[in-house]
């Protein structure tokens, strides 16, 4: 299957890059301004794929029905705003990995459900992202994923039918997205993934622990 890989696309928060200490700390200061308590960071961390959706769940036992919910998911959008790069960090081995795709002169590239808001200033900070050919947010489309939408979109920036780019994701979304867009798809296992789940239901061509066996299927490809 790899053999006939052109380019890879990644998803961003818990595949690309540990953002969940930065998600976490914007929804605990929510707490900690409110004189509420602050909780542990291992509570915030299996729902950080799920943005401030999961954050404010952790955070107020809130959801997206509460009258309050989008006043607060702003106010949480705000926190993370301001302080997006402190603690987020790039996960190891990803450094290595994406040099091995530049090296084998295959363009790279990022979808994510993240808005433009945050995704644009975040990859800007970080240099990972200065050789990325694609970089498309959860509204650069007018889907978000699981629709496959956002990842034609990036395989359309690439010049390249979508049955060449490989995707990879820590979510189910991610997979469902990329079966969908007609893409070959990799879970990555050492991401969020969420609570109580069975990353083997997903469908994904391919299970990776690490970046350094994506890396090391790549080669052996």
């Amino acid at each position: 299957m790899l053999k006939n890989i052109r380019a890879v696309l990644f998803d961003l928060d818990g595949t690309l890059i540990d953002s969940a200490p930065d998600l976490g700390a914007a929804a605990d200061k929510m707490r900690t301004d409110r004189g509420m308590p602050s909780l542990p960071y291992e509570l915030y961390r299996p729902l950080a794929g799920a943005g401030a959706r999961g954050m404010l769940r952790v955070a107020f036992d809130m959801t997206p029905e509460h009258q309050d919910f989008m006043a607060m998911r702003e106010e949480f959008f705000a926190n993370y705003e301001a302080a997006m790069t402190v603690r987020t960090y790039v996960f190891d081995g990803v450094p290595d990995l994406i040099e091995h795709i530049q090296l084998r002169q295959m363009p790279w590239g990022v979808v994510t459900n993240k808005m433009a808001r945050f995704t644009d200033p975040l990859t800007a900070a970080m240099p990972l992202f200065a050789s990325a050919s694609a970089i498309v947010s959860g509204d650069t489309t007018p889907h978000a994923k699981p629709h496959p939408e956002p990842l034609l979109e990036a395989a359309r920036r690439l010049e390249l039918p979508p049955q060449v780019c490989l995707y990879v994701g820590d979510d189910e979304r991610d997979i469902a997205a990329g079966r969908a867009a007609g893409m070959p798809t990799v879970a990555a296992t050492y991401g969020y993934l969420g609570e109580k789940t069975d990353v083997s239901s997903w469908g994904a061509d391919l299970h990776i622990d690490s970046p350094n066996k994506l890396l090391q299927l790549l080669a052996e490809a």
